[in-house]
């Protein structure tokens, strides 16, 4: 119970002080993103080596959904890979230069939007 006391502390705290006796404290709720069909995402495969300390990285761009879809999809290619890599604000980086087999396997999946850039 404790917890939850101290929860709902935490999500009023931009609220100071309220004379109205009808007041209620609004919380922000994180509304969840659907995540379009594997066909309707529009993704984009290129080679990149900017910033990364020379390194090449594959990056996968256009992702449209939420963020846990996001991760398993960049799970999923990189273990079809056998590379390292991450996942995070719409973007999916494999490490090295895998861009054809990223795109086969994206196609192969169901992305039929997807095309290797550059």
């Amino acid at each position: 119970m404790a917890k939850n006391k101290q929860e709902s502390w935490k999500d009023r705290l931009s609220v100071v002080y309220s004379t109205n006796p009808d007041f209620k404290y609004e919380t922000e709720e994180s509304d969840t993103e659907d995540t379009p069909n594997k066909n309707q995402q529009r993704l984009r495969v290129e080679i990149d080596r900017k910033q990364r300390g020379g390194k090449t990285v594959t990056l996968i761009t256009g992702f449209s959904g939420n963020e846990d879809d996001l991760k398993a999809l960049g799970k999923w290619l990189k273990s079809k890979c056998g590379v390292g890599g991450s996942a995070k604000d719409g973007e999916i980086l494999i490490q090295g230069d895998h861009k054809q087999r990223v795109v086969d396997l994206l196609i192969k999946d169901g992305y039929t939007n997807t095309k290797a850039k550059g």
